[in-house]
């Protein structure tokens, strides 16, 4: 029987697909390097990824990392800042995408897009008035794409007032990874709600070569019951992944001030979800 770990511990299978891919700290940066004798050397970089995956579990503030785990959590919130700048956490995102792909097989047959807004009372960047709750300032949106199982395939980060479809083209254009183009047409659908109805969005579904599937929900499950019953829905898997990523509490609200910083722990969820996703014989569990 496995024996199940906390959510932040970082277990050895996970590590050795992190590892590979630590940013190596430039010579030039004098900021870390210390005479002999003088400071503190600087922290091991297990211990820095995994108090980075407590705050994005726990949902704490940086500051309020145990010191007695992780020692100075300004220390650790600067190599976060490094880590994000030499583009680490995507290329994380990438890794597991690529793992699932070829343990799996990502489903790209059939993906779904869709936003979901959450609270950014202290951010200052990518933040807008929140329609869903009177108007108020301090809110964000996650724009997803997701493959039929739900992995994502694509983030972006707007103000909650930001429509899903101004930012479509975007998202659609964001994929991390790559697919071959497909022999036919009818191998590549997006599915969407009734919010991207419209022309313009069609056209821009099109472009992007797939035969768009823009439907409410219950006019969508009517239509799968008529032709057959035994199919399921399949825009509601988008909003599956939505739910996942609120699992992580750092991202349910955001606290994160800079968009660089909040976009960097959602690269750091998709990455994790996507390594979930590959077969139980070679997962990784951490939580």
């Amino acid at each position: 029987m496995v024996k199940r770990v906390e959510s932040w511990v970082v277990t050895d299978e996970f590590w050795q697909r992190v590892e590979p891919l630590i940013p190596a700290r430039s010579a030039a940066d004098k900021s870390y390097m210390r005479k002999p004798g003088a400071g503190r050397p600087p922290k091991p970089a297990r211990l820095v990824f995994e108090a980075i995956v407590y705050v994005l579990r726990t949902g704490c503030q940086w500051k309020a990392l145990p010191k007695e785990r992780f020692g100075s959590a300004s220390a650790i919130h600067k190599r976060f800042l490094e880590w994000e700048a030499a583009g680490f956490f995507e290329a994380l995102w990438q890794a597991g995408l690529a793992e699932y792909d070829q343990m799996e097989g990502i489903a790209w047959r059939w993906q779904s897009v869709d936003g979901a807004m959450m609270k950014a009372p202290l951010a200052q960047e990518a933040v807008g008035p929140n329609p869903t709750d009177r108007g108020k300032k301090g809110g964000s949106k996650r724009h997803l794409l997701v493959d039929g199982r739900g992995v994502p395939l694509s983030l972006v980060v707007t103000g909650a007032n930001v429509h899903d479809c101004k930012r479509l083209d975007d998202v659609l254009a964001a994929i991390v990874v790559k697919r071959k183009a497909p022999p036919h047409r009818r191998s590549k659908h997006l599915c969407a709600d009734a919010g991207y109805r419209g022309a313009e969005h069609l056209r821009t579904i099109e472009n992007h070569g797939y035969i768009p599937h823009v439907v409410g929900r219950r006019t969508e499950a009517d239509i799968i019951k008529q032709r057959d019953p035994k199919k399921k829905a399949r825009r509601w898997i988008v909003e599956v992944c939505h739910s996942w990523f609120n699992r992580f509490r750092k991202l349910l609200v955001r606290y994160e001030k800079l968009e660089r910083s909040f976009v960097a722990l959602n690269h750091l969820a998709a990455a994790i979800i996507a390594f979930r996703k590959v077969p139980a014989d070679v997962n990784i569990i951490y939580g």
